[in-house]
């Protein structure tokens, strides 16, 4: 006999609700910060071991990696996180469908490799491939585990997770590749951090292990993570066509240096949007039913980010040159010409990425399928007619372009239908954007002009931390307000 999925426990009060969100915001903080330094002390001198030969060959199998876990488990470990009532009953239908989907995708995707390899011009790549590619089944079976953990807001248990994950990996790469293993000693460390990591997210969450199949609950969660799984895919698509693009008409070493400008343009999306991701759904999830303060949040969150993250995009893309020569040695400047582009890009990513988990919560998955095919369509030329003119910093010009151009109004168009005027989320990031045009030239003139490199970034540093300072003290009020908005209590506001 099946649980009925609408049963479920006594709610917690909105105070302590509220409470480990916050706990777990922090932690997921905490959690981003210490990868990110690891994940750059580590892809410092993994870059500067192998080059950009090996390093693309790795980017070549990462691509291939990151495209079936797009989609991996379908979508329905995040019912887990955002059910409306007690997830327990799905969870094991859950685990069922997410260990049976990859299971079946890795087979599909181990054949496949060779043809993959060859098409993205390094077929040299195929082993590796191969070896990344068994991440899958051990994404297939963590999937509920970690989605039990974020749905409690667990965010301290995931950072042992994913510490040990990043670092056990990071060593054995850094070991394999000091033995001349080139791109195959990035897969393995990988895989084996990957393996240690479900291992402890099994420990944390034994009970999302087990697998069990409720029929009834299939139509409903299928329903739900099909149009999510095929939202995320082209999410995918759209996120890394340029990577295909790169690899298939510019080869491996090229890639390599994309690869590594959007490493580095990625950091404000890492340190500023991903750790929010982490607590926001759930959060939001929590207030369905108080759609006004729900939009009133995201407003204000949506002003936080953008202020403290569009100075620092702004500062990557004026200082591009000197931060990749100093970084990762003059072997690497070629990546620079796309960093200046990608930085930009990196921060209209971290606003479509909170508007696209708000809008998964008010279920406009539909909606934001038809936004990602429609980037998806405009990239494929942009990207091949950009690497076609100038390489890979044509390649990044596209994605700026699509983004600003088709995207952006894509999304303010959802947004406004959901009842939240256009208007309103772009004021938010109108003080924040104008912040980020003043501090590019001023950043680019420094880099430009001073020929110790280190000097050059560390000035250019400090000329976005005063921007940043700037927009939070024009509004000394903001980050009270949205305190004040999630604190406030009243009948109905977290969804049951």
């Amino acid at each position: 006999m099946s649980t009925p999925p609408a049963a479920s426990p006594p709610l917690p009060s909105e105070a302590d609700l509220n409470q480990r969100a916050g706990r777990a915001l922090g932690w997921s903080l905490l959690n981003t910060a210490v990868s990110k330094v690891g994940t750059l002390a580590v892809g410092i001198a993994l870059a500067r071991i192998l080059g950009p030969g090996e390093f693309g060959s790795f980017a070549v199998a990462m691509v291939a990696l990151l495209a079936v876990l797009s989609f991996n488990e379908l979508g329905v470990s995040l019912a887990i996180v955002r059910w409306k009532g007690d997830p327990r009953p799905i969870v094991p239908t859950v685990a069922t469908i997410s260990i049976v989907s990859s299971a079946a995708l890795f087979a599909a995707c181990y054949v496949a490799a060779p043809t993959y390899a060859a098409a993205m011009g390094s077929p040299e790549s195929t082993s590796v491939v191969r070896v990344l590619l068994a991440s899958i089944l051990i994404n297939g079976v963590v999937a509920a585990p970690a989605a039990v953990l974020q749905r409690e807001f667990k965010q301290k248990e995931k950072m042992v997770a994913d510490q040990a994950n990043a670092w056990l990996g990071a060593g054995i790469s850094i070991a394999l590749a000091l033995t001349g293993m080139g791109a195959m000693s990035l897969a393995i460390g990988r895989l084996v951090g990957s393996t240690v990591s479900a291992v402890i997210f099994g420990i944390y969450a034994p009970s999302a292990l087990k697998p069990g199949l409720d029929s009834s609950l299939l139509r409903p969660l299928l329903s739900f993570g099909l149009p999510l799984a095929g939202a995320s895919a082209v999410v995918f698509a759209a996120g890394y066509v340029d990577q295909v693009v790169t690899g298939a008409l510019l080869g491996p070493t090229e890639l390599g240096f994309y690869v590594l400008a959007f490493n580095l343009a990625s950091w404000p999306v890492s340190v500023f949007s991903q750790p929010l991701r982490a607590v926001a759904p759930a959060a939001f999830a929590r207030m369905q039913s108080d759609l006004q303060g729900m939009s009133s949040n995201f407003r204000r969150v949506l002003g936080i980010l953008a202020s403290v993250a569009f100075p620092v995009c702004f500062v990557l893309a004026g200082t591009a040159v000197p931060l990749v020569s100093f970084v990762y040695g003059e072997q690497w400047l070629p990546a620079a010409s796309a960093l200046t582009w990608l930085a930009l890009l990196a921060g209209c990513r971290i606003v479509f990425e909170l508007t696209y988990d708000y809008l998964v919560v008010l279920r406009k998955t539909k909606g934001i399928l038809v936004i990602q095919v429609t980037w998806l369509v405009a990239l494929v030329p942009s990207a091949v007619v950009g690497a076609s003119a100038r390489g890979i910093a044509g390649v990044a010009a596209a994605q700026v372009a699509v983004a600003v151009i088709v995207v952006l109004p894509m999304y303010l168009r959802q947004i406004r239908d959901t009842g939240l005027p256009a208007y309103q989320a772009l004021s938010r990031l109108s003080g924040p954007l104008a912040a980020g045009l003043f501090v590019w030239p001023v950043t680019h003139i420094i880099g430009d002009q001073m020929t110790n490199e280190w000097l050059a970034v560390a000035l250019s540093s400090m000329a976005g931390l005063v921007g940043i300072a700037i927009l939070l003290a024009c509004e000394p009020g903001l980050i009270r307000r949205l305190r004040s908005q999630i604190d406030r209590r009243g009948n109905g506001q977290v969804a049951s």
